[in-house]
């Protein structure tokens, strides 16, 4: 299979993370290289100039996912916000955009779940969290906070997961309920361990 015209290495590979991806989400972990080639239109032989095993391109997969949504968070900084709190707002406001979007849950979730069998990524993901908790341990918030509102925030990425109708729970902004908790107040009283 020829090269793509215009295609950059970088688009190319970026092609194959996204094939690895679409791959691993309709045939699970036993998508072959050859269905991931054929997926983004490059030759195998293409695709192990990129990546010279199946581990590497899961793995490259699975970091890939961490950057991007670490990516996410950075981004959706707001700069004019200077108080402690303000990568845990952002934080918050991507996992809360992450559920509003109902093709997560359809293109997403199978891949991680997939990946999660692979004890390697197991590895990375533990990697990617510590670094999240020494990233948000920095941000000024009292831990206890910080532990509450990022699991919530986790919680809230997943509730298109759990068939959630919004028709039939109470009218509640969780994004914003969860935000209105990096403020210092009374809530803080009232939810330091004891």
């Amino acid at each position: 299979m020829p090269r793509v015209a215009g295609r950059t290495p970088e688009d190319t590979r970026r092609a194959l993370l996204d094939a690895a991806g679409a791959c691993i989400r309709t045939r699970g972990t036993s998508a072959t290289l050859d269905h991931i080639a054929k997926e983004a239109g490059v030759s195998k032989g293409g695709l192990l100039h990129h990546f010279a095993t199946k581990d590497d391109l899961v793995r490259a997969l699975a970091q890939d996912l961490f950057d991007r949504f670490r990516a996410d968070v950075l981004a959706a900084v707001d700069p004019a916000d200077t108080a402690a709190g303000r990568l845990t707002r952002a934080y918050v406001r991507v996992s809360a955009a992450f559920s509003r979007d109902p093709g997560n849950f359809r293109d997403l979730v199978p891949v991680l779940s997939h990946l999660a069998t692979v004890p390697e990524i197991t590895d990375l993901a533990r990697e990617d969290t510590l670094r999240w908790y020494d990233d948000l341990a920095a941000d000024g918030l009292p831990p206890h906070i910080t532990a509450l509102i990022t699991a919530a925030a986790d919680g809230i990425s997943a509730i298109p997961g759990w068939h959630h109708h919004p028709d039939r729970q109470p009218p509640i902004d969780l994004e914003a309920l969860l935000v209105s908790l990096t403020a210092p107040g009374p809530a803080w009283d009232h939810l330091a361990p004891r």
